[in-house]
C-alpha cells in the first residue's frame, strides 16, 4: 500500500505463490492508471438515495434485489439527518426544565423521510401495506400446571411481496424503518435498474462508515442484525484506497458463486475503496472480544437485517481471500477492502 506522496512505481505486486488468484493492487485515491484513468468519480458512486435523493419531485421506492415498488410516487418535501440514537439523554444538559421532548418520538409526516444511521423513516399509510401476523409460543400458567398456546403476535417485519426479503420494521401504524442496504429511492422518472447486490451492499456500508467516522471520531463499529446479535465487529483503517483488480481465472469466485455477478463485469477495474479490520462473531466466534467491545461506549454499532450481515460477512471473506496471503491479516484481525 502507498501513501500519498510516494512513488506509484512502489506498487505491490503479489508473491508467486498467489499468482491464479483475483489479484489486488492498491494505490491512493489520485492515483492513475495508465490508459485508465482515475476511479470513478464520487458523484457516479451508488449513492444511499441513488444518485442523491432531493426534497423535491416525486420519488419511488424499490426493493433493491428485485426491484419491486415498495412506496409509488411519494412527494418528499423534507429530507432530514436524525440526531443519534442517545440524543434523548442529553437534552437534560440543554434545558434547565423539564424536558420538552419526552415521550415524544420523531415520527414523519406523509411527505417526510428522516435519514438516520442505516436507515430511512417514512411514513407508510396503512392501506399501502399490511405485515402478516405471526404466531408466538407464550407461556401461560394454569391452576393445575404449565402449559403453551398460541397467541398472536405483532409482525413488525416489512417484507417484499416478489422476493421475500427483508426490508425494514414498522416502528409504528404510520411510521416504517427501511434499512439503507435493502431499498433504492430514486426519482420517478428515471427508470429502474438492478445493481449487482455485493457492489451494492459494500457502497452502502463503506459510505455508513466513512460518513459515521467522519461525523462522531469513530473508527471501530459492530454490525448486528435486527435481531440484536452481532455478526461482525469492524475496524476503519482508511478510506482513500484505490483497489486494482484482475480478477482473470479466479478461483475464489467458484467458492462464492453469489458474488459472480459483480465480478463478471470487467476483467480488471479499479475502484475507490475503504480498506477495513474484521473479525466475525457468529457461532460464538471471538465472544470475549465482542463483549468488550460492546461495553465500550466509543464503538458504534450499525443495525442491519440478519440475513445482510451474513451477505456482508461473505463480501468480507470473498474480499480477503483476493489478497495475497502475506496481507490477509493484521494483529487477530483479517483485512478487506469494500468498494464505493
Amino acid at each position: 500500500m502507498l501513501t500519498p506522496g510516494e512513488d506509484p512505481g512502489r506498487l505491490h505486486r503479489a508473491p508467486a505463490s498467489s499468482r491464479g488468484q483475483a489479484r489486488a493492487f492498491l494505490l491512493p485515491r489520485t492515483a492513475v492508471c495508465p490508459g485508465r484513468g482515475t476511479a470513478p468519480a464520487t458523484a457516479e458512486r451508488i449513492s444511499m438515495f441513488n444518485q442523491s435523493l432531493q426534497a423535491q419531485g416525486c420519488c419511488t421506492f424499490y426493493c433493491q434485489s428485485c426491484g419491486e415498488v415498495i412506496i409509488k410516487d411519494r412527494k418528499l418535501l423534507r429530507v432530514l439527518p436524525l440526531p443519534s440514537e442517545n440524543w434523548g439523554a442529553l437534552v437534560e444538559e440543554w434545558c434547565c426544565h423539564p424536558d420538552p421532548f419526552a415521550n415524544k418520538p420523531l415520527h414523519p409526516q406523509e411527505n417526510d423521510c428522516f435519514i438516520g444511521d442505516s436507515f430511512f423513516l417514512v411514513n407508510f399509510r396503512s392501506d399501502l401495506w399490511q405485515p402478516r401476523p405471526e404466531l408466538a409460543p407464550v407461556e401461560t400458567q394454569c391452576s393445575s400446571e404449565n402449559h403453551f398456546k398460541l397467541k398472536p403476535k405483532a409482525n413488525t417485519k416489512v417484507i417484499c411481496k416478489r422476493c421475500k426479503v427483508m426490508l425494514g420494521e414498522t416502528m409504528s401504524s404510520e411510521t416504517t424503518k427501511f434499512y439503507m442496504t435493502e431499498i433504492i429511492i430514486q426519482p420517478s422518472e428515471r427508470k429502474f435498474s438492478i445493481i449487482p447486490r455485493s457492489q451494492f451492499v459494500q457502497s452502502v456500508i463503506a459510505q455508513c462508515l466513512v460518513e459515521l467516522s467522519a461525523a462522531r471520531s469513530t473508527f471501530r463499529f459492530t454490525i448486528q442484525g435486527h435481531d440484536g446479535k452481532v455478526y461482525i465487529l469492524l475496524w476503519l483503517l482508511n478510506s482513500d484506497s484505490l483497489v486494482i483488480e484482475s480478477l482473470g481465472s479466479s478461483k475464489s469466485i467458484k467458492k462464492f458463486p453469489l458474488l459472480e455477478d459483480n465480478l463478471k463485469a470487467d476483467s480488471c477495474s479499479a475502484w475507490n475503496a475503504v480498506k477495513v479490520l474484521y473479525q466475525p462473531c457468529i457461532k460464538n466466534r471471538n465472544a470475549e472480544f465482542c463483549s468488550a467491545w460492546e461495553s465500550d461506549i466509543s464503538i458504534h454499532s450499525l443495525t442491519l437485517p440478519s440475513a445482510t450481515c451474513l451477505e456482508l460477512l461473505l463480501i468480507l471473506s470473498r474480499n480477503n481471500a483476493t489478497l495475497p496471503p502475506s496481507l490477509r491479516s493484521m494483529n487477530s484481525f483479517q483485512v478487506a477492502f469494500l468498494k464505493m
